[in-house]
């Protein structure tokens, strides 16, 4: 079985993958102090509880934190026995070309979405993930990554928003029955909706306008069923493409 691990800014994601699909899947927040003993004894508990044997024999990790890659190994090596393949190294094949400025360093997460979305849409792609950054990430036809953008995630700016403002609360993020808010908790949150609609359609806008064909357009991450209710830009939305792409990379690498 294949183990599948998701190491975002917040929040690590684990998914168990048995050759055909995803067991289950597992989150829990990114902690760089947390040792290898403990994500086992996290991990073998909820692997029990859902009645899936422990017996991993691969593992595949994506990860924007470089500190705590290094227990991750430790997991793998003390209690796996596997060498894990981490995406972003120079000897993991990604199955796509990057093309990028020489010397530039992508994230692991966004090759990872890149991979996922060549697969099962094609080439000519805008993916949109919500994450602690929002990234618009560019897919060319033969499914090399191109560059993108980069802008703050809505959770941040929220917190931003709260802490630079005394006065404002914080809000969770949902879509206001109306634009025009008449209390403050309304008003904000129809500003960070309505807002974050704004540069997700502004920023697709401009990116299509660059690109010399017709583009998809693809959202992932946490919030994108959420942005998806306020606009129609998005052709899909797609809740698992990151776990798919790391089953799509590990696969690519097997043996290694």
């Amino acid at each position: 079985m294949l183990l599948a691990i998701d190491v975002g800014n917040t929040n690590t994601v684990f998914a168990v993958h048995d050759g055909d699909a995803f067991l289950a899947d597992w989150r829990c927040a990114t902690e760089h102090a947390r040792t290898a003993d403990q994500y086992y004894v996290w991990l073998r508990n909820l692997m029990q509880l859902n009645d899936i044997p422990t017996s991993i024999e691969r593992v595949v990790i994506s990860s924007v934190v470089p500190q705590v890659v290094f227990n991750l190994r430790v997991l793998c090596d003390k209690y796996f026995d596997c060498r894990p393949v981490v995406v972003g190294k120079p000897d993991t094949e990604l199955g796509v070309p990057v093309r990028v400025d020489e010397g530039t360093l992508v994230g692991a997460d966004r090759l990872v979405n890149t991979v996922g979305a060549y697969n099962r849409y094609g080439g000519d792609l805008i993916v949109v993930d919500f994450g602690t950054a929002t990234t618009f990430d560019v897919v060319d036809q033969d499914g090399a990554y191109i560059g993108g953008v980069i802008s703050p995630g809505v959770n941040l700016s929220i917190k931003a928003l709260h802490q630079a403002a005394a006065a404002l609360p914080h809000i969770d993020v949902s879509m206001p029955d109306n634009v025009i808010g008449t209390n403050t908790l309304v008003c904000m949150q129809s500003g960070v909706f309505w807002g974050y609609i704004g540069l997700i359609e502004g920023v697709c806008k401009k990116i299509r306008e660059e690109h010399p064909r017709p583009m998809k357009v693809i959202g992932t991450g946490g919030l994108a069923g959420l942005f998806e209710r306020g606009t129609d830009l998005f052709d899909t939305t797609d809740s698992d493409l990151t776990l798919h792409g790391l089953v799509l990379i590990a696969d690519k690498n097997r043996g290694k």
